[in-house]
């Protein structure tokens, strides 16, 4: 196994001297790593307008999407060709990339100056290429935006085709002067957090060729699942809103069609459309050929784990090379969480996949897991070999809604029961899980005797009774007991950023390369949700069509619970709560029932690293629920806009 990279921080003196040093021709012999060779300062900067061959807005002409080039000039001067990473996202113009919310930048004569983030700053003096694309609609690009459909989609795909030859491009937005990429290998890595890692994940399942490489961060797998748990909305509006965030001005004027097509087949009442199967990427997942690195955040309210589950579940059953880092934070970025290990790894990672360096990334562990703020540990494989789902029950405890969580089935008759309070949430719950309120049930262990490690997706089946003719349910997974944890629930959702900055390789004084530091922002807190999940009980028979149910009957249905990884220490209790609305996180129902479990029929299986036998030997011990929750979560934020940076 060779050396990995030690990163350099540079000083702003040092980005903004000139690059005469690092123009040095290579040493002989194979090398550890991509080293920065090339001149950044004299790098080529270009705007590419390339054909995607839809016409989205219909106009009677295919639409162009800008892609925004920056590649070593020394490569080319030489004949050599390079590799590309590309980012392409919907966010160039409205809203910025990264923590500080860069945008695009252009000189009088429309050129790029600044390429948001730093992967230009590190990437292009060491032989590549960066190309950042602007999504059709979006910025300079013409065509609509389809909120991850196939205009989407094509829009970066298109770009993939043009560096190995099969698309068009274009010196501007309008000329017939032709551009090729006569400099690129052809082998392409995308990259890109939310929306940027969801067209990722979204090009990945077209199987186009030469794509060697995803990096999704925060990626959506299912748009579906983005809007929607099973029919409960999880925000306020649907892909018509985001589409008019992120669209530009002059897309505005000619997407209506569009837009209307964007309300009309994503109904706000939670039934599957062919809207959404076309923006299933899972369904796609074997014709992928690309290796994915991906990143989320377990605490991650806007894009919930739940797509990082069933897309990395779908890509392991088609043998796809994968390797995923978990922490704790929110919708963050890994540059703004652990931020010299990322670069580290990211720059192997793409050595091997794009320049073929035999440098043993994919050999080394699998998993990064964030186990406390700033503390990790690895895995050879995610989940770890041994996970098995094992089926717990819950059973009545010794007061109305104060349950237990075991092994043995409630007795036939067995019921529990609450009133639906849309202005409560989990935290609320949780903070009351030993006390009979009117608003949750909940089924606690007792006090753990062995650590218990929770790793991948659960599922909690209930049969319930309403007493209106709609409900809304939710079920979480709680590690009842004290911890520092990273704030997810603060603005920064784990992060605190500083006002020092550190350099990621060269720059101009257009751009730097030099970022704000960040820390880990965190809690001490009596108890953490580790996992949840919701749906609409109209959805019991399936997610493709509602209907209202009638009071006083039992249905049967099955909420999916967000992939996690989560290891409940021993002296600890794992608790579920089974409530209605998730308030901030889930829309409320258009009534607000009295709900009976009947748990006799319902459990939940949960995957345990050594499955039954772990929870047996965890539990076994005496003691029972204990009054003591201590301190409360940090407050959630209300639902957040879809996608904002």
């Amino acid at each position: 196994m060779r050396t990995p990279l030690t990163t350099v921080l540079l000083t702003v003196l040092a980005v903004l001297l000139p690059a005469a040093a690092a123009q040095a021709a290579p040493t002989a012999g194979p090398p550890d790593e991509s080293r920065p060779v090339y001149s950044y300062d004299r790098a080529v900067r270009e705007t590419v307008w390339v054909d995607t061959g839809l016409d989205g807005d219909g106009d009677g002409r295919t639409d162009r999407v800008a892609a925004d080039v920056i590649r070593p000039r020394e490569p080319a001067e030489a004949g050599d060709k390079v590799p590309v990473i590309m980012d392409a996202s919907p966010y160039y113009a409205c809203c910025g990339r990264g923590n500080e919310s860069q945008k695009k930048t252009y000189d009088a004569q429309g050129r790029p100056v600044q390429f948001p983030l730093y992967y230009d700053n590190y990437f292009v003096p060491r032989g590549y290429a960066v190309v950042l694309v602007d999504l059709a609609g979006t910025n300079r690009s013409d065509g609509c935006t389809d909120v991850g459909g196939r205009l989407d989609v094509q829009s970066a795909k298109s770009v993939v085709d043009w560096l190995n030859g099969r698309a068009r491009g274009y010196a501007t937005r309008t000329s017939a002067t032709a551009v090729t990429a006569d400099w690129a290998t052809g082998d392409v890595g995308m990259i890109g957090k939310s929306y940027d890692g969801t067209i990722a994940n979204g090009v990945a399942a077209t199987g186009v060729e030469g794509l060697r490489t995803i990096v999704p961060i925060g990626g959506i797998s299912s748009w579906y699942d983005y809007y929607f748990a099973k029919g409960a909305a999880l925000f306020g509006s649907g892909p018509d809103g985001l589409a008019a965030l992120v669209e530009s001005p002059q897309a505005r004027s000619r997407c209506k069609a569009v837009q209307d097509e964007l309300v009309r087949n994503a109904p706000r009442n939670g039934d599957w459309t062919a809207l959404w199967t076309e923006r299933d990427y899972v369904k796609d997942a074997g014709n992928v050929r690309a290796s994915v690195f991906a990143v989320h955040g377990m605490q991650d309210l806007n894009v919930r784990t739940k797509h990082l589950g069933q897309w990395w579940d779908a890509l392991a059953a088609h043998g796809i090379e994968r390797k995923v880092w978990l922490s704790q934070t929110g919708h963050v970025d890994p540059f703004d969480f652990r931020r010299e290990a990322w670069v580290s790894t990211l720059h192997r990672w793409f050595d091997h996949y794009l320049l073929g360096y035999d440098n043993g990334i994919e050999r080394e562990p699998a998993a990064d897991i964030e186990r406390a703020p700033d503390q990790w540990t690895t895995d050879t494989a995610w989940p770890p070999a041994g996970t098995l789902g094992t089926t717990l029950r819950p059973a009545l405890g010794p007061r109305p809604g104060v349950g237990t969580l075991g092994l043995a089935p409630a007795p036939a008759g067995a019921t529990e029961a609450f009133t639906d309070d849309p202005a409560l949430s989990e935290s609320d719950w949780a903070a009351h899980v030993d006390e009979t309120t009117p608003a949750k049930t909940g089924f606690v262990t007792g006090p753990l005797a062995r650590d218990l490690r929770l790793s991948g997706s659960s599922t909690v089946r209930l049969t319930v009774t309403a007493s209106t003719s709609s409900a809304h349910l939710s079920a979480v997974l709680v590690d009842m007991g004290p911890a520092t944890i990273r704030d997810y629930g603060d603005t920064g959702e784990g992060i605190t950023t500083l006002p020092e900055r550190t350099c990621w390789g060269s720059g101009t004084t257009g751009d730097t390369g030099c970022f704000r530091k960040t820390a880990a922002r965190t809690a001490q807190v009596g108890h953490t949700v580790l996992s949840r999940g919701w749906a609409d009980l109209d959805h019991w028979a399936s997610r493709r069509h509602g209907r209202p149910v009638t009071p006083g009957r039992p249905y049967d249905i099955t909420l999916d619970l967000a992939a996690t990884d989560h290891v409940v220490p021993a002296g600890h209790r794992l608790a579920l709560i089974v409530a209605g609305t998730d308030a901030g996180l889930i829309e409320p129902a258009s009534t607000t029932p009295h709900v009976t479990v009947d748990l006799a029929r319902s459990s939940a299986t949960l995957p345990f690293v050594g499955g039954y036998a772990a929870f047996a030997r965890a539990t076994r011990g005496p003691g029972g629920p204990s009054a003591d929750t201590g301190g409360l979560l940090p407050g959630l934020r209300p639902a957040v806009p879809p996608h904002l940076p």
